[in-house]
């Protein structure tokens, strides 16, 4: 057994994930989670409208670093054994590379910041649509502060990945014009024309929260109509509102109205009645690409 990290900065949060691996008797493999830590380090309001990180929220981000290296030490989580990546507000921070370099100098952490295609990879990498039935086509929709990632599956085969700038800060920054939106339209309608059966599997901190309200059964899907309902239903409330009747954080409650809109947008456009929801996440797509790479190392060692 050992343990793999995963850090991902992403425009609207920061998450430490701690896993175990636990290899099986069937030749699979386990990835237990120890921790995940969550930290609303909100850099795309910074990014998406003045195009660099303030000095206040560098400030923050050395300090949840600092945090997740002590973390890591408690844990027995060695750097080698760690992977942090950096998504949509790093990727468009004019003062990026001089924070990740004072982070590495510091902390000792790497972080890599990765193209949206790469996250699209990531995220895919938890193969989920293996455990699913084979007749269907699948779409990957992942929906963050920044950027949505779009990956299509159809009988076994990759067929498209593609990142899109409308994410859920850059809708609550108003940093969407409707040409961002005609393009993703038309993409979707003919990337995705000709296949029936199409079903989505949605990953984000939103629509797990979604899931989450819903209180539906772990592995059952969400409706269209349901996330329709709910956009119309939350977007008629405030998000003082919105903490207290549904009791999100805060920093959830302003961007779950606009992840909806793309959810229900993607969904639509490709002619899609519903979405599974497993839990999965860039920081699970780090470590198990993580796992990959050691295991590789030592087979070729």
């Amino acid at each position: 057994m050992m343990r793999l990290a995963a850090i991902d900065i992403g425009s609207n949060a920061a998450r430490l994930l701690i896993s175990e691996v636990i290899p099986t008797d069937n030749f699979q493999t386990q990835f237990q989670k120890i921790n995940l830590v969550r930290v609303p380090l909100r850099l795309g309001f910074d990014v998406f409208e003045y195009g660099r990180i303030s000095d206040a929220k560098v400030n923050m981000i050395m300090s949840t670093m600092y945090a997740y290296r002590n973390l890591l030490d408690a844990y027995g989580v060695p750097l080698s054994h760690l992977k942090a990546a950096a998504t949509s507000a790093m990727r468009d921070a004019a003062n990026s590379k001089e924070i990740i370099e004072m982070v590495k100098e510091k902390t000792g952490i790497q972080i890599e910041v990765i193209s949206g295609d790469t996250e699209a990879t990531l995220i895919y990498e938890n193969h989920i649509a293996e455990n699913l039935e084979t007749g269907h086509a699948y779409l990957y929709i992942d929906v963050g502060g920044g950027s949505t990632e779009l990956t299509f599956f159809a009988e076994g085969k990759l067929v498209f990945k593609r990142s899109f700038n409308i994410g859920t800060i850059r809708l609550l920054k108003k940093q969407v014009e409707e040409d961002h939106w005609d393009e993703l339209k038309e993409y979707i309608k003919k990337a995705t024309k000709g296949f029936d059966d199409i079903i989505a599997i949605g990953s984000g901190g939103n629509i797990n929260k979604i899931f989450s309200i819903s209180k539906k059964k772990e592995g059952k899907p969400l409706q269209l109509d349901l996330l329709k309902d709910y956009y119309k239903e939350f977007n008629a409330f405030s998000v003082a509102d919105r903490v207290r009747i549904y009791h999100l954080r805060e920093d959830r409650a302003d961007v779950i109205v606009p992840a909806l809109q793309i959810y229900v947008n993607v969904m639509r456009w490709a002619d899609i009645d519903e979405i599974f929801v497993p839990k999965i996440g860039l920081a699970d797509g780090l470590v198990q690409h993580l796992y990959e790479e050691l295991k590789n190392q030592v087979v070729s060692s």
